[in-house]
């Protein structure tokens, strides 16, 4: 197995189950000399840490991962991908979540500021589409270096259910999903393909309109089945690949959440869309030609993240 850069550094916020998972998949995948795990929690990250360096004889990653609870060990990051932050319980939708991880936000930007001012971020906490925008705000980082993690995990529950549906191999399939990580995404049907087929090719309109309205909820029906929690391993997976191409410089296009200057018709506001990840951040925004349909849909899912950038404003977080 290829041994970590020397010296490269990757900074894990949050020890909760999104967050010890990144940090294993970041270590297995020896993303990073150092993985940090920080979290408010004492004595929760060093465990964590402690058990994933004993594994590493077992799995032979040479990754060494640190948990800590002071935010002075994170400093010189190269990349920091943010968990933290109150997952949501059944009943709830992530904009419940707005103030009390819009707190969150505002603490960890203080320190990825001062101490790690080239990095690049990679927010994951929900609701993800209005807190990746704050956590840029209170960066000041340029918007390219600011991302959120959403249409990959939400691209893959689209895969997931199409390869069950047409009964193939996830493996050959590809599927897009733009917007708001939200009940308001806008999954694209038209984009969907196995090995190159169509979906439409491959199953009726109904049922890829159920498949379309299942990726939709895809998150609340993980809370409703785990009722104490909300999906972990699938969203960690998403913030690796991106953390991959952008510390490998695989220039991937992946579906994030990027700041928009015009893109899509839209100004000033951070949602879904393909973009190119490299070294830098975005390399590159993507726009994708949008049927009648998809474009009332994006209309729609940046409404519904500007009313929560409003309600932000409202409780003075932005």
């Amino acid at each position: 197995m290829m041994e970590a850069t020397l010296s490269r550094k990757i900074t894990v916020v949050g020890a909760g189950y999104v967050g010890m998972s990144t940090a294993q998949k970041c270590a297995e995948k020896n993303l990073a000399t150092t993985v940090t795990l920080i979290d408010v929690v004492e004595g929760r990250p060093q465990g964590i840490a402690l058990d994933l360096n004993q594994a590493a004889a077992i799995e032979g990653y040479t990754s060494e991962v640190v948990g800590t609870n002071d935010p002075a060990d994170t400093r010189d990051s190269d990349l920091v991908i943010v968990t933290a932050g109150r997952p949501r319980k059944p009943g709830m939708s992530r904009s419940d979540l707005l103030e009390v991880n819009g707190r969150v936000m505002e603490s960890v930007a203080t320190y990825v500021r001062e101490g790690s001012p080239d990095a690049v971020v990679i927010v994951v906490t929900n609701p993800l589409d209005v807190m990746v925008r704050l956590m840029q705000a209170k960066l000041g980082f340029p918007s390219r270096r600011v991302i959120g993690m959403a249409g990959v995990l939400d691209s893959a529950r689209f895969s997931w259910f199409l390869a069950k549906a047409t009964e193939t191999s996830v493996k050959d399939v590809d599927a897009m999903v733009l917007g708001a990580h939200g009940d308001s995404m806008v999954p694209l049907p038209r984009a969907c393909t196995v090995n190159g087929v169509p979906a439409s090719e491959l199953v009726d309109a109904p049922t890829l309109d159920a498949l379309v309205d299942r990726t939709r909820h895809g998150g609340a029906e993980i809370v409703n089945l785990l009722k104490t929690g909300s999906a972990f391993y699938a969203p960690a997976s998403a913030a690796v690949a991106m953390a991959a191409s952008v510390l490998n410089d695989e220039r991937r296009l992946l579906p994030c959440a990027c700041y928009l200057n015009g893109q899509y018709g839209v100004e000033g506001v951070y949602t879904g869309v393909p973009a190119i990840l490299g070294r830098g951040g975005v390399e590159r925004i993507v726009e994708v030609a949008l049927d009648t349909q998809a474009r009332i849909q994006m209309q729609k899912t940046i409404g519904a993240i500007q009313a929560d950038l409003d309600e932000l404003r409202k409780l003075g977080l932005l």
